[in-house]
């Protein structure tokens, strides 16, 4: 087994009577990309803020590289970078002072590298801070964190106010990481994205992990998205045990078929003669409204 570079075990966080984290415990493996997602006030930030060693747990505990994420903070930062999805930069400062500012803390600073995602990024680095929109102070944070010989990379929404054209971008780069068998922890809101990065993914619902696992594993637990066209109208569907008929005009059905239900849908679809069928897993989105509709 992969050692595990974060560790979360039974963790709840309050702050006065709320309850933001409720007993979670998740693992994340080393060169491992894992997505964790939730709508705004889920408990997101408050548990990246616990492994970066801003909070401090009420309960349990959190471990990054096999350090205590409270008491070692220290040390553990040292090896980790960071990313926030809401970007404060010094106002005076020019883009390209804050990024070796942030790189030369760490101790490295690759030169090369930082030309090469000021490029990549489209970021004007003589401009003040001050004058930078939401997007390019997101671009500043990006460059840094990138730019840096860290171990992990932890980015709470890092992706928020950039155009899709940047999002692509930094997407590519998530994928260089992952190439280097660097851990990669993503809370993102954007749904497609996680979808197409993450190894696995963890849903936070009101401060409790509802399901954890690869998409491959969460998959099972919901609908899968059918198309089927018949010559003949197919009667009876409704009939169907796990058969939610999304819309049916004539010959076309379009329907959400428990997994193990498939082969009896096709089977009753057979006898009206079939001409065209598309049977496709539910995506990342369709898993998580049905997790919050369930919960």
């Amino acid at each position: 087994m992969s050692n595990l570079n974060l560790q979360i075990t039974n963790l709840t966080k309050k702050f006065g009577k709320l309850t933001a984290l409720d007993n979670i415990s998740l693992d994340v493996k080393e060169g491992e990309v894992f997505g964790y997602i939730g709508p705004n006030g889920a408990g997101k930030t408050t548990t990246i803020r616990v492994l970066l060693g801003i909070l401090k747990a009420t309960q349990g505990g959190a471990k990054v590289f096999g350090m205590d994420a409270w008491k070692d903070a220290v040390e553990i930062h040292k090896r980790i970078a960071y990313v926030p999805g809401d970007v404060n930069l010094w106002p005076n400062l020019t883009g390209g002072e804050v990024i070796d500012l942030f790189v030369s803390l760490r101790g490295t600073h690759d030169k090369q590298r930082r030309e090469q995602l000021i490029e990549k990024f489209e970021l004007d680095p003589t401009k003040k801070c001050r004058t930078y929109s939401k997007g390019n102070r997101q671009k500043v944070a990006l460059i840094a964190a990138l730019a840096s010989d860290a171990d992990v990379f932890i980015l709470d929404e890092p992706t928020s106010g950039l155009d899709p054209l940047m999002e692509n971008v930094f997407q590519s780069c998530i994928r260089e990481l992952k190439e280097q068998k660097k851990t990669v922890l993503l809370s993102s809101h954007i749904l497609s994205e996680v979808e197409e990065l993450c190894d696995r993914v963890a849903i936070i619902r009101q401060g409790k992990i509802i399901d954890t696992g690869t998409l491959n594993d969460l998959r099972h637990l919901t609908a899968m998205n059918m198309q089927i066209d018949t010559r003949l109208p197919i009667t009876d569907l409704s009939t169907l045990t796990g058969v939610e008929i999304v819309s049916q005009v004539e010959g076309r059905a379009n329907l959400k078929v428990d997994a193990d239900q498939v082969g009896a849908v096709l089977k009753h679809a057979a006898e009206y003669d079939i001409l065209h069928l598309i049977n496709t897993p539910p995506n990342l989105e369709d898993l998580f409204m049905s997790h919050y509709k369930q919960s």
